[in-house]
C-alpha cells in the first residue's frame, strides 16, 4: 500500500497550519526575544512600537490571566520572561498587528534595557557550580569498583557529541480562533496536542475543555515539536483571549533556529575494562548533558541515555551517571532517538578506543560481547527475543564482512590520495515511553450507514506515514477497500488525553487502539450477518467486502451488511482504549521492565576520504534490520533511509555553534550544513531479518522511527578508520561532528 498522503504532497495540496484559509480580521503575531543570554530586565519601552501603523497590542507576562509557566516535567520555564532572561531568543513579548510585516517593523522599535550578566555556556562550568536541571541519575549493575581488579586491560577516554538542529521543513506555528462561550480553537504544528491544551489552560486560567487543539499534519518534527511547539500556540491563544479575534503566529526560519533548542550536546568521560578473551568486564561513564536554560524534556532524555549506555552488549559490571547541566542556551529538547544515540555513540567510542590500543579490529570485541537471550540490562530488564547473533550472521552471509574489509585494504594499498575506512554498528533500542504513565492511546471509529469509515486517533502525521498504517490496520480487520477509510485530523475534542506522537510508539499505541475498536465493530457486524443467515458468529467471515458463511460466498455485500446493522439499531461507533501491558519501572531503585520490546539491527558503513582536502564521501551503508513482520516495507525502508542520512548528518557535518556569549553562530542555512543529495551514501542497502515478529507490536510490525538513526553513528567511525589508514600515528579523537576540518587535522596529526 502506498503512502496515502503522497499524491497531495507532490501536488502541493496537503494542508499545513500556514495553509489554512484565514478568517476575516485575522491578526498576526511576532515574538520579541532576548538579545542577550543572561541578564536582569530593567525596563521595556513599547511607545514607538505601539505607534507603528497596524500594531494592535503588545503582550507580556503581565497580560497572562493564569500562570506564566509552561514547564512540563519541572515548572521552570516562563512563557514570557518576567524579571530575568536566560538565553538569547527567550520570549519577552508578542507583538500583534494587522500584518506580519507591520509586527516585524514594530519589533525593531522596541527599546530593551537589560543589565547583562556573565552567561554559562560550558557544561564544565555548570558542573563546577553545581548548576543542574535535576539531580544526577545513576544506573548500575554488578560492582565496577571490584570488577576493575579482574580486568586484563583498562582504557579511559573522552567522547563528545554535538547538538543538531531539527530543521523541519515547516517552522513552528499556530493559528488560534475564538469560539463561543470563551472557548478557543487552536490549529497547531505540534506532536503533542494535549500538551498545547493542558498548558494553554494553565496559562489562560481556564479549564481544558475550553481549548480545542486540532492537528492535520506536520511538515516534519523529529522531536522538535513535542514540547517546543507549545509556547507559540499559547501565545496565539493568549492574544485571542484578550482580543477575541483570530491570531496567527508562524516563526521565521531565523527566529525558529535561534529561539528553539536542539539535540543535547554531551561531553562524556568513559572507562572500559576487558579480559584477555576480549569480554567487556566493566564499563563506567559520566555524561555531561548540556540541557540549556530550563528543563524542557531533559530529565526524560537523560533517562533514555542511561537506558542505552551499553547499546547491544552485555556488560556484567556497569555504572553510568548523567549530569543534566543548566546553561544559558536555549532549552534543548527531544530529537530522534531521545538521548539514546548519545549513549550508543559513547559505548561504540569506548570499544573503538580499546580496539585501537590493542591493535585489533573493533568487530572482534563487538561480536563476543553481543547480548544473548536472558542477559540483564543495567536497568534490570531481562533481554528476550534477542536477534543480535542472527543479525550478525545474516550480515556476514549477505555482505561478507571479511570480503568488505579486504576490498577496503586493497583500495588503500593502491591509493595514496584517497583512503577508505569501514565500521560495524549494531543497535539495540527499547520501545515504549520510559514514563510508564504515557503508554496508552485511544481510537474513535465510525462506520457510516453508507459503508464508509472514519477513524480518529491521537497519532499525529508528521511524515512518518502513521496515517497509512492506521488505514492498513482497519483494512486488515474489515477486509474493505482503502478508499472507504478516512483518517481524521488529530483533535483533542474527539480523542482526549493523548500522549505525544513520539518514542517510536505512535503506530503501536494508536494502531492497537484502532485494532480493538475495529474488532469490536466487526463482531457486531458478524452478529448481524449471523442473524440474517441463521448461522453462528464463528461461521461468518468478511472477505473483500463480501460476507462468507464458512467457506461459501454469499450475496450480502459490505454496504448491505452495514445498512442491515444500522436498520436494526446496531451501534456502528466504537471508542477503544489501549494501554501497553507488562511495563513498569521503579525510579527509586532504577530497575524495572520499561520496554515492551527491543528493536535490533546492524549496519556496515564504508567511507572514502580525500587526503588532500579533508573532504569525504560515505560510500555505502549495508543494513540488516529487525522489522518484525513489516506491514509496509516501502514506508519502513523510507524511514530507515531518512534516519540513516539524518544520523550521518549529526555525526559528520551538522555543527551547532554558539559563541561564549550564548549567541548562535550557525543561525542560517548558509552557516549550518545538513546532508544534501551530494552528501548521502552512494548506496543504502536494507535487508529485513527473517523473524517471527513480536505480538506486542502492531500486526507484529516493529517500530521503525528512531532505531535506525543510530546506524548513522557508523559514519563517524568509518571516517576515523580512513584517517588511521592514511596516518598511522593519528591519535583518535572522539569529537563529533566529524567535519572536513577535523578530518584534515587528523590526516596531518603528528
Amino acid at each position: 500500500m502506498k503512502n496515502i498522503d503522497s499524491i497531495n504532497h507532490v501536488r502541493g495540496k496537503s494542508i499545513f497550519v500556514d495553509d489554512i484559509i484565514v478568517n476575516q480580521g485575522t491578526l498576526f503575531g511576532v515574538v520579541l526575544g532576548s538579545p542577550i543570554a543572561y541578564g536582569v530586565i530593567k525596563k521595556l519601552n513599547f511607545d514607538k512600537a505601539l505607534k507603528t501603523d497596524g500594531v494592535v497590542r503588545i503582550f507580556t507576562y503581565e497580560d497572562i490571566p493564569g500562570e506564566n509557566q509552561i514547564g512540563a516535567i519541572i515548572k521552570d520555564e516562563e512563557l514570557f520572561a518576567e524579571s530575568e532572561v536566560h538565553f538569547v531568543g527567550q520570549p519577552i513579548a508578542l507583538i500583534v498587528a494587522e500584518t506580519e510585516q507591520m509586527a516585524l517593523k514594530a519589533r525593531k522599535l522596541i527599546h530593551l534595557d537589560i543589565e547583562e550578566k556573565e552567561p554559562t555556556t560550558s557544561v564544565f562550568v555548570a558542573k563546577e557550580k553545581e548548576q543542574f536541571i535535576a539531580p544526577p541519575r545513576t544506573f548500575s549493575l554488578g560492582n565496577t569498583a571490584e570488577a576493575w581488579n579482574n580486568c586484563d586491560h583498562i582504557f579511559e577516554g573522552n567522547a563528545i557529541s554535538g547538538g543538531q538542529e531539527h530543521l523541519y521543513l515547516e517552522t513552528q506555528g499556530s493559528y488560534a480562533i475564538p469560539q463561543e462561550n470563551g472557548c478557543i480553537k487552536i490549529f497547531s504544528s505540534t506532536q503533542g496536542p494535549t500538551a498545547v491544551q493542558k498548558f494553554g489552560a494553565r496559562v489562560l486560567g481556564i479549564p481544558m475543555h475550553k481549548i480545542e487543539v486540532d492537528v492535520v499534519r506536520l511538515g516534519g518534527a523529529f522531536g522538535g515539536k513535542e514540547d517546543q511547539a507549545t509556547p507559540w500556540a499559547i501565545m496565539a491563544a493568549l492574544a485571542v483571549y484578550h482580543l477575541q479575534k483570530p491570531v496567527k503566529v508562524i516563526l521565521s526560519r531565523h527566529d525558529d533556529m535561534h529561539m528553539t533548542g536542539n539535540r543535547h550536546p554531551y561531553n562524556t568521560n568513559f572507562k572500559i575494562g576487558l579480559s584477555n578473551d576480549l569480554k567487556i568486564v566493566a564499563f563506567e561513564a559520566d555524561y555531561l548533558q548540556n540541557a540549556g536554560a530550563s528543563a524542557d524534556l531533559s530529565p526524560a532524555i537523560t533517562e533514555r541515555t542511561l537506558f542505552h549506555t551499553t547499546n547491544s552488549y552485555f556488560v556484567p559490571n556497569v555504572r553510568t551517571t548523567v549530569y543534566s547541566c543548566k546553561t544559558n542556551l536555549p532549552p534543548n529538547t527531544a530529537f530522534r532517538g531521545f538521548g539514546a544515540p548519545q549513549g550508543v555513540y559513547v559505548m561504540e567510542a569506548a570499544i573503538k578506543h580499546a580496539a585501537n590500543k590493542l591493535s585489533i579490529r573493533a568487530r572482534e570485541i563487538q561480536k563476543v560481547n553481543l547480548l544473548v537471550e536472558n542477559d540483564e540490562f543495567p536497568y534490570g530488564q531481562i533481554a528476550k527475543n534477542v536477534e543480535l547473533t542472527s543479525l550478525w550472521n545474516t550480515a556476514h552471509k549477505k555482505f561478507n564482512i571479511e570480503k568488505l574489509e579486504k576490498e577496503v585494504n586493497d583500495f588503500n594499498s593502491s591509493s595514496n590520495l584517497f583512503k577508505r575506512g569501514i565500521s560495524i554498528t549494531p543497535i539495540t533500542f527499547g520501545i515504549s515511553f520510559t514514563n510508564t504513565m504515557m503508554n496508552h492511546a485511544r481510537a474513535l471509529v465510525h462506520i457510516y450507514q453508507d459503508g464508509s469509515i472514519g477513524i480518529s486517533t491521537g497519532a499525529v502525521e508528521m511524515g512518518q506515514s502513521v496515517n497509512t498504517k492506521m488505514v492498513q490496520v482497519a483494512v486488515s480487520i474489515f477486509s474493505v477497500k482503502t478508499e472507504r477509510i478516512k483518517i481524521e485530523s488529530t483533535n483533542t475534542t474527539r480523542v482526549a488525553n493523548t500522549s505525544p506522537s513520539a518514542a517510536s510508539s505512535t503506530a503501536d499505541l494508536n494502531g492497537k487502539a484502532v485494532e480493538l475498536a475495529c474488532n469490536a465493530l466487526l463482531e457486531r457486524l458478524k452478529s448481524t450477518a449471523a442473524k440474517v443467515f441463521k448461522a453462528k458468529i464463528g461461521q461468518i467471515h468478511l472477505i473483500d467486502e463480501t460476507v462468507f458463511v464458512d467457506d461459501k460466498k454469499t450475496k450480502l455485500t459490505w454496504d448491505e451488511l452495514v445498512w442491515e446493522a444500522f436498520a436494526n439499531r446496531v451501534c456502528l461507533t466504537e471508542n477503544s482504549h489501549y494501554s501497553t501491558p507488562k511495563i513498569h519501572f521503579d525510579k527509586t531503585k532504577e530497575k524495572g521492565h520499561p520496554f515492551i520490546y527491543h528493536v535490533y539491527g546492524i549496519a556496515i558503513t564504508t567511507a572514502t576520504v580525500d587526503c588532500i582536502r579533508g573532504t569525504y564521501e560515505i560510500d555505502s551503508v549495508k543494513i540488516v534490520h529487525d522489522f518484525g513482520k513489516s506491514i509496509n516495507q516501502e514506508i519502513d525502508n523510507g524511514q530507515i533511509e531518512g534516519a540513516v542520512v539524518q544520523g550521518i548528518g549529526w555525526m559528520t557535518m551538522e555543527d551547532v555553534v554558539y559563541d561564549d556569549k550564548g549567541r548562535l553562530q550557525s543561525n542560517a542555512l548558509s552557516t549550518y550544513k545538513v546532508p544534501d543529495i551530494y552528501s548521502v551514501p552512494g548506496t543504502i542497502e536494507i535487508i529485513p531479518l527473517d523473524t517471527t515478529g513480536d505480538e506486542n507490536a502492531i500486526l507484529k510490525s516493529k517500530a521503525v522511527g528512531e532505531p535506525p538513526f543510530m546506524y548513522g553513528v557508523g559514519a563517524f567511525f568509518a571516517l576515523q578508520d580512513a584517517i588511521k589508514n592514511y596516518n598511522p600515528v593519528y591519535n583518535q579523537k572522539f569529537d563529533s561532528p566529524m567535519t572536513p576540518e577535523k578530518v584534515l587535522m587528523g590526516l596531518y596529526y603528528k
